[in-house]
């Protein structure tokens, strides 16, 4: 779990969108979800309750995984209707927040099999 936050974490202050004009970080929009769901995945890896733990990886985790979801059709979206497919591309941010959810939701798995 401290690992999936921290992916959130590293992730959410990259960028999340690579243009030919540049980089948007991922803190100018919705990498500010993601900075406040690392530091609730870490918060619950460091509490000793499993009930605590499952909650605080599996709500950070499917979270997560929506908003990289939204993003990406957001930007398949927009590739579309300005037809410069291939210029908008996700950036690393987004690509280390979505890493991150799948561990978030990979432990929570592994918690509750455990229990």
């Amino acid at each position: 779990m401290i690992l999936g936050g921290l992916l959130l974490l590293v992730g959410s202050a990259m960028p999340w969108v690579s243009t030919p004009m540049g980089h948007l970080s991922g803190l100018a929009g919705a990498g500010l979800w993601a900075l406040s769901a690392g530091f609730i995945a870490i918060a619950g890896a460091l509490l000793p309750y499993r009930r605590v733990a499952l909650a605080h990886a599996l709500v950070p985790g499917a979270a997560m995984l929506l908003l990289v979801a939204w993003q990406a059709i957001r930007l398949m979206q927009l590739s579309a209707s300005t037809d410069s497919w291939g210029k908008l591309l996700p950036g690393i941010g987004l690509v280390l927040v979505a890493g991150g959810a799948v561990v978030l939701l990979r432990s929570a798995a592994r918690i509750r099999a455990a229990g």
